[in-house]
């Protein structure tokens, strides 16, 4: 697709390409100039540090056991390394020197302090529905964390996706430069939810489709998606491919906690948007955001991928012994009994903590096992109030074949589903 649009001179489609697959954002060193000099208030840092977390910027700003917020996280992209940026408030190398006019066209246009347009990798088509205020309280929340000094490290883009003036063409296609106006058909709580999905916390971003442009799918927002080798799941109202048939407590629980009963517990990118972000938010928000999510037009799915709860090889295992199994024990079960069921147990129940079940998880319902081989190769960990669950990584332990073959065998153990994984999909997602 990406050569076909070059040649044919798709311009527009070529930039959005390098910048929407990515994570992180592209903006150039900061330039000299005035800072405001009004000190905010101890409230407005308060509500900009709630907001920041809300619009989870550290999950593409910070590296794993690094200092918050001052980049350089990499992302290794099929064409090149893209590394996240310093938004402290150092003003050489970070955004020390922004005026609030500055971050809040940033964040609306995708335009950064002297001009340089930023890739729509940093969600600005999302964040453009941001009210001026919320922007403003942000800015005055990372203006209070001291400054490092921490120069940008260069993207590794060939020709043509290092070149950042095509994005004023995929902007006029794009972006809709517009803030956040509440639907006359939605209550306050619902309209709040909507701000929170759709501007603040960007939930399509990796849950909605994209064309062939690379922009929003509008008319599947929310259907699902997938992106760096990870599954996205639909969150419609859909009650057999979506959210739908949730209760309000599940999904509260899966948002605060990671983990819902009888749903299966998040991991890789929103095991991190829970942990950065979702965890914090108050009663309130978290209330609004589901209710929201109630009124989202229900899309379908892959009809091979839904969920079933109640397989008969797991419901015919216990804790500790297992039964239904259709057809010879193989590697796959054998792995399984060595490896993985002194935790998750046969019946799925999980040992020690629920965050172990697989009863109801999506990742063990997917025949293409998506998810479930991220995990299996690089491991899980979320820090939540609750405490910290953890999954070791069996990347390096076990090979191609035998990951597969383990990953089959718990799609058709706890998902009632024939495996479609292959050692070849492995393989993949262990350069993605």
């Amino acid at each position: 697709m990406i050569r076909r649009a070059w040649a044919a001179g798709l311009v527009v489609a070529v930039a959005g390409l390098a910048a929407v697959i990515a994570f992180g954002s592209g903006a150039t060193r900061a330039q000299n100039g005035a800072a405001p000099t009004t000190a905010p208030s101890a409230a407005l840092i308060a509500r900009g540090r709630y907001l920041t977390r809300a619009a989870d910027c550290a999950a593409c700003h910070t590296v794993p056991g690094g200092k918050p917020f001052v980049g350089g996280y990499p992302f290794k992209l099929p064409f090149g390394t893209m590394y996240s940026t310093n938004i402290t408030p150092d003003r050489d190398t970070g955004i020390g020197a922004w005026s609030d006019d500055d971050f809040v066209r940033a964040l609306h246009t995708g335009v950064a302090k002297g001009g340089a347009h930023l890739y729509p990798a940093f969600p600005y088509t999302s964040y453009t529905g941001m009210s001026r205020e919320d922007a403003v309280a942000i800015k005055a929340y990372l203006f209070s964390l001291p400054a490092v000094h921490a120069p940008a490290k260069p993207n590794n883009f060939p020709f043509p996706f290092n070149q950042r003036w095509a994005m004023v063409f995929w902007n006029m296609v794009f972006l809709k430069d517009h803030r956040f106006e509440p639907k006359p058909d939605l209550s306050a709580q619902q309209n709040r939810g909507a701000y929170l999905a759709t501007a603040l916390g960007h939930c399509g971003e990796c849950h909605t489709p994209r064309n062939i442009g690379y922009g929003l799918k509008s008319s599947k927002q929310f259907a699902g998606a997938t992106l760096t080798g990870w599954r996205a799941w639909n969150i419609t109202s859909d009650k057999r491919f979506g959210v739908g048939a949730w209760s309000d407590r599940q999904l509260a629980d899966y948002l605060n906690t990671g983990h819902a009963d009888g749903r299966g517990s998040a991991a890789g990118p929103m095991g991190e948007a829970v942990e950065n972000s979702l965890q914090y938010l108050t009663p309130q928000d978290t209330a609004a955001l589901i209710a929201y999510l109630r009124t989202v037009s229900p899309k379908s799915g892959d009809a091979s991928a839904q969920v079933n709860a109640a397989p008969a090889p797991m419901l015919a295992s216990n804790a500790w012994a297992p039964g239904g199994d259709v057809g010879p024990a193989g590697i796959g079960r054998h792995i399984f009994e060595g490896a993985c069921a002194s935790c998750h147990q046969w019946n799925g129940q999980g040992q020690e903590t629920p965050y172990a079940a697989l009863s109801g998880s999506q990742a063990v319902n997917d025949p293409n096992g998506v998810n479930l081989i991220q995990v299996a190769i690089h491991g899980a960990s979320l820090h939540t109030a609750k405490g910290v669950a953890y999954m070791p990584a069996f990347g390096a332990a076990y090979t191609d074949q035998e990951i597969a073959a383990v990953s089959n065998y718990v799609i058709g153990h706890f998902g009632g589903k024939a495996g479609r994984v292959t050692p070849a999909m492995v393989h993949k997602a262990r350069a993605e």
